[in-house]
């Protein structure tokens, strides 16, 4: 990418889309455009044509997606599935019809098989059966997956997918319902350090396995493959490196120095028993993470102090 492209990143105000747009900025890319959800709804297809018309991109980073955790996937399974389609299928359609010179497709690992052979290769998408508890939201991203590669078949446009691991970091969602895992442990840890409770509650038995992987790594990763990868098969960003549950919230427990004892909570849902991915394909390009899992872990505690509890204490 040249740095005076006209670059569109799409979920600007995510914590994915601002992670790209920040590494961006911080990397001499000064042309970029953004979408508020006020000024146009990447739902409605005439609205997102008429966007692209208007401002005609070179570059599409398609980062807006209505994302959540086992709760929030099993409340708002129509939603998840028909925002995230639409999402899908207007701008890459766009991309199309606007002649965008290359655009990129960020999918997520639980388009992956439930018991998917560990750790996770590209070639296993379609083998095997979904995790049920966020079926809608896979299958809408596998659809924009398919919707590139046919795309690319047909039409020869430039467009590549890529399936990020569990992703976490700045501007992270850490509402007490609709978050992600480690969000939303981070927020049960450090509100029960404030109140000096002596006992966090964690869903499950703490045996599933995640790969984690920070923000900024990941929006490094995706500028990285705009710049370096060419190719119709969809393509894994991960760490490489796992953790359990259990695990995941001693570190969270040990970096507040906290001394609650931590309950595991067995009639809830674990979720896919162990999610990693095989990252060989961007690791042998020449990219790998920078930021360790307890720095990154630091850092996204002290972004919930400065950005949700503060607010929350005013």
């Amino acid at each position: 990418m040249d740095k005076n492209s006209k670059i569109f990143v799409n979920g600007h105000t995510g914590m994915v889309g601002s992670a790209i747009v920040r590494f961006l900025s911080e990397n001499g890319f000064n042309n970029l455009i953004m979408a508020s959800t006020s000024e146009v709804d990447m739902r409605r297809q005439q609205e997102v044509e008429n966007y692209f018309d208007k401002h005609k991109p070179d570059y599409v980073f398609m980062a807006a997606a209505k994302v959540g955790g086992i709760y929030a996937n099993s409340q708002y399974r129509a939603e998840f599935i028909y925002d995230n389609l639409m999402i899908a299928s207007n701008l890459i359609h766009s991309c199309y019809l606007y002649k965008v010179k290359k655009a990129l497709f960020l999918g997520s690992s639980c388009v992956y098989p439930k018991f998917a052979d560990q750790p996770m290769t590209e070639d296993c998408l379609l083998t095997s059966a979904l995790e049920e508890t966020n079926e809608p939201y896979a299958l809408a991203k596998i659809a924009g997956i398919k919707l590139v590669e046919n795309y690319n078949r047909q039409y020869n446009t430039n467009f590549i997918s890529c399936m990020p691991t569990n992703l976490y970091g700045l501007s992270d969602n850490y509402h007490p319902k609709n978050s992600h895992v480690l969000p939303s442990l981070i927020r049960k840890f450090v509100d029960a350090y404030e109140n000096s409770e002596d006992e966090v509650v964690v869903w499950g038995d703490g045996s599933p396995k995640r790969e984690f992987l920070y923000v900024d790594d990941l929006a490094e990763a995706c500028v990285f493959l705009m710049e370096n990868y060419k190719n119709n098969k969809t393509i894994n960003i991960g760490s490489a490196v796992e953790v359990t549950i259990k695990e995941l919230a001693n570190i969270i427990r040990d970096l507040l120095n906290f001394k609650c004892k931590i309950k595991f909570d067995e009639s809830m849902p674990n979720g896919t028993p162990r999610k990693l991915l095989n990252s060989e394909k961007i690791h042998d390009l020449g990219w790998k993470h920078k930021i360790s899992l307890e720095d990154g872990i630091k850092r996204s505690i002290d972004d919930y102090y400065s950005r949700i509890l503060q607010k929350e204490r005013t």
